[in-house]
C-alpha cells in the first residue's frame, strides 16, 4: 500500500517535469517500454525485487536496458536508486502511463477475444467507443480463449460482455430456474 502510493508520487512529479520540459511524449514512450520489458522479462523483474542484489548493479543494469531513453527517465532511475525504491519503478512506470493518458484525455479500451483481433476490427472498436465516451481511445487486446467467440469490451469502469460464454451462462440460469 505504502509502495503504492510512493509510486503515485514519483509519477506525478516526473509528469510535472516532463510536461515543464516538453518531454511528456517521449517520458510516455520510456514508461510504457519500462512497463513491457520488466514484465515480459522475468529475471530482471526479480533482480529488481531482489535485497540481495546492490543497488550499484541494478542501477548498471537498468542504465544499459534502458540506454536511450529520455534524461528525465534516467533521473528517474537515479532518484528510486538514491531513495531506496528502485523496486517500485514498473509500478511508477504504469502510473505514469495512466496520468499521462488522463491528462491528454486518452483511454484504454480492453477488448478481450478468443482469437487476436485484425485492424479492420480493431478501427470499428475504436470508432464505436469514441462514439460512446467522446474521448480518445487506445485499444489493447486481451486473447483469452475461454469467451469461446465474441468480445468484452472494457473501457474505464465500464464493460461490455458480448462473449459466448456469457450468452451460454445467461442459458443456463434461464433452463436452471425453470
Amino acid at each position: 500500500m505504502a509502495g503504492a502510493r510512493a509510486a503515485v508520487r514519483y509519477a506525478k512529479a516526473v509528469l510535472s517535469l516532463a510536461s515543464d520540459q516538453n518531454t511528456a511524449d517521449a517520458v510516455n514512450n520510456d514508461m510504457k517500454l519500462i512497463v513491457n520489458t520488466i514484465a515480459e522479462n522475468k529475471d530482471l523483474s526479480n533482480m529488481l525485487q531482489s535485497p540481495i542484489v546492490r543497488s550499484s548493479v541494478k542501477k548498471e543494469v537498468l542504465l544499459e536496458v534502458f540506454k536511450n531513453t529520455n534524461s528525465v527517465t534516467s533521473n528517474l532511475i537515479d532518484t528510486l536508486i538514491a531513495n531506496k525504491r528502485i523496486s517500485l519503478i514498473g509500478e511508477t512506470a504504469s502510473k505514469y502511463n495512466q496520468l499521462y493518458d488522463e491528462l491528454k484525455g486518452t483511454q484504454v479500451a480492453k477488448v478481450t477475444t478468443a482469437v487476436p483481433i485484425t485492424d479492420d476490427l480493431k478501427v470499428k472498436v475504436l470508432a464505436k467507443v469514441k462514439e460512446l465516451t467522446g474521448k480518445e481511445v487506445e485499444v489493447e487486446n486481451i486473447v483469452d480463449e475461454s469467451i469461446l467467440g465474441g468480445f468484452v469490451l472494457r473501457v474505464g469502469d465500464i464493460q461490455y460482455n458480448a462473449s459466448i460464454a456469457n450468452k451460454l451462462n445467461k442459458l443456463k440460469r434461464e433452463f436452471t430456474l425453470n
